[in-house]
């Protein structure tokens, strides 16, 4: 039975990037990159909108704003490239041209849902903020878990990740502290059917 995890890299404001910011908004120190590199093999889980950007990253894409990547925003992409990829999409059309990419016309849920019953191992979401959204209304989560880096991005802040979500009970199953000023937190989700003032109505 495989296990899946929804992973989010966000600003303390809850966004996933920001216009004008670099990959993890330039805030990235040695040991948090120490520990991406340690990370378990996954297959990761994305839509059309993610697979389009981070294939084009892969075939030397540079975000706007950048005149080249930095060595650790290429060592992370270079990472997604070797690792297998299932793209869910009605709009991309086959062969995907990024190495290790599978792609799936049918029901994103169902499909995730088949993966977990037949395969072991971790199925990680990365980006595809709608897709993450969709597998954790269906119950299919079983790590939810976010970096937050010390930033706010009011004003610049693109992408808010957790808009259209339901409620959402987590309790909490591990916690760190990254070169002093990045915090990460993993959780246990429960989809609440209302909130707990609710419950007696």
């Amino acid at each position: 039975m495989g296990e899946l995890l929804v992973d989010f890299i966000t600003s303390l404001d809850g966004y996933a990037s920001g216009d004008g910011w670099p990959g993890f908004w330039g805030l990235e120190g040695p040991e948090y990159l120490a520990w991406l590199g340690e990370q378990p093999e996954v297959t990761y889980l994305m839509g059309a909108n993610t697979y389009r950007l981070m294939s084009g990253f892969a075939a030397g894409q540079v975000p706007d704003g950048q005149a080249e990547f930095r060595p650790e925003e290429e060592e992370s992409v270079d990472g997604l490239t070797k690792a297998r990829k299932v793209v869910f999409s009605s709009t991309l059309e086959e062969p995907l041209t990024w190495a290790n990419s599978t792609l799936v016309r049918g029901d994103a849920v169902e499909a995730v849902r088949e993966l977990k019953e037949t395969e072991p191992g971790l199925l990680s979401t990365i980006g595809s903020l709608s897709l993450a959204r969709s597998l954790l209304r269906a119950g299919l989560v079983d790590r939810f878990r976010v970096g937050m880096f010390p930033v706010i991005t009011g004003a610049t802040g693109a992408e808010r990740i957790y808009d259209g979500y339901p409620d959402v009970a987590l309790d909490m199953t591990e916690h760190r502290t990254f070169d002093d000023r990045i915090q990460l937190v993993e959780y246990r989700p429960r989809v609440l059917d209302h909130p707990p003032l609710h419950a007696g109505q």
